[in-house]
């Protein structure tokens, strides 16, 4: 038998906000009462309010008892889309750990669980390794979230097939609004690192459509992602291939495509921008990616003297994330991470960060499970869409329709005329 630490848990949540972040905090809450409450090793829950601000040593936030909220509101707060705690973009560096540190023993925590991506990992990770050289006895525990679905040692991750399915519905209106206007539609989808969210908007082709010929596939007939270099030159012709044939054209493109060498394209259409805390220009708040795009495709394919093309782009931007009609499964697994973290605490494992294994990817009978990964695994890492679910330079191929129509569900059936 373990001899587990007495003392207080703390949870936070962190990075951009998903549509099923708070289910996983409800996940943590039930599996700590069903555990470690009950076992009388955790005293509180608390919530630290905007992330590790709410614990850190010094900082005006301030932490929130959990330990005796209804069932009934955490179900209402499980089902509400956003970060019911409040969210950062802080990336602790050594120094800033070390105040969540002595935060923490301030306040007797002994359980410290943080909802987030990578950068959430590897927060756990140092902090870990600094309660360890200290002597001070603390568990620390990842819970995966991010809409990017870039997380190693992940099938997937939960927050992304919520907004998949945006993605996906969001592709299948509009282009039934492109093919009665015509003209080329341009959607920017979030994505600066993986292009998993762009390649769902395949999913909107309502079949799994992959022909070569951009103009023989449903809309949208081109997606191009990060991991695909962008080619300007070849990007004019594959719009001009589509238009040319239907009078319309609908592309995803992801908002951190890049250019043979690595450069990002948007930055480079933008000139500058707006820079956030990790040094990154921001992509998802301006329209200059789109917008760059479309006055390219109406000065490189309108003939001299001839008429404009009718050329939109539109940025998804932070709708993506927060949509309130989530993905059934999303919701699941959400919850189910978060009660996973706890149930390790409660077995004694001294720190991990949560995993989703995918055990059946049927359709009609998708399965997973929960497991483990060390801190060090997932810290800092980024995951890509792997090149067997990509075809060619501007489309998605069986195995990611495999991989990512369980994911998003059921989707509505249209009609035509």
């Amino acid at each position: 038998m373990v001899d587990l630490p007495t003392g207080n848990a703390v949870i936070g949540q962190s990075g951009g906000p998903t549509a099923v972040i708070s289910q996983s905090l409800v996940g943590v809450i039930e599996g700590l009462r069903a555990g470690l409450v009950e076992q009388g090793k955790v005293k509180h829950i608390f919530g630290t309010r905007h992330g590790v601000r709410g614990i850190a040593k010094g900082h005006p936030e301030e932490l929130i008892d959990l330990t005796g909220i209804s069932p009934a509101r955490l179900e209402r707060i499980a089902r509400t889309p956003s970060a019911a705690l409040g969210s950062t973009r802080d990336k602790p560096d050594e120094a800033y750990c070390a105040q969540i540190l002595e935060g923490c023993r301030d306040n007797d925590i002994r359980y410290f669980f943080y909802i987030g991506g990578n950068d959430s990992a590897d927060t756990c990770r140092i902090i870990s390794e600094k309660a360890l050289e200290l002597g001070y006895e603390m568990r620390c525990f990842h819970v995966p979230k991010t809409i990017d679905n870039d997380l190693r040692e992940n099938d997937h991750t939960p927050g992304f097939p919520s907004a998949a399915r945006f993605v996906t519905l969001a592709h299948m209106g509009d282009a039934l609004d492109n093919a009665s206007l015509g003209g080329i539609k341009i959607n920017i989808i979030m994505g600066r690192n993986a292009g998993f969210l762009t390649a769902s908007a395949a999913l909107a082709r309502e079949m799994r459509e992959t022909d070569p010929d951009p103009a023989g596939r449903p809309a949208p007939h081109l997606i191009y992602v990060p991991e695909v270099p962008f080619v300007m030159d070849a990007f004019l012709a594959d719009v001009d291939a589509v238009y040319s044939k239907l009078g319309r054209c609908q592309i995803a493109i992801s908002e951190g495509i890049r250019d043979a060498d690595g450069n990002e394209i948007g930055p480079q259409l933008m000139g500058s921008g707006e820079v956030d805390a990790h040094g990154n220009v921001q992509l998802s708040g301006s329209g200059a990616l789109g917008d760059g795009l479309a006055s390219i495709l109406k000065k490189g394919l309108t003939p001299a003297g001839g008429k404009s093309l009718r050329v939109r782009a539109d940025t998804f931007g932070y709708l993506q994330r927060c949509w309130p009609e989530t993905s059934v499964i999303d919701a699941v697994e959400a919850r189910g991470v978060g009660r996973h973290a706890a149930g390790l605490a409660a077995g004694g494992d001294s720190g991990a960060s949560v995993t989703i294994i995918r055990t059946s990817n049927a359709i009609d009978n998708y399965r997973s499970a929960y497991g483990r990964a060390e801190l060090s695994a997932v810290a800092r890492h980024a995951r890509h869409v792997p090149e067997e679910f990509l075809l060619g330079r501007n489309n998605v191929s069986p195995a990611f329709y495999d991989y990512c129509q369980p994911l998003v569900g059921d989707l509505p059936e249209f009609e035509r005329l």
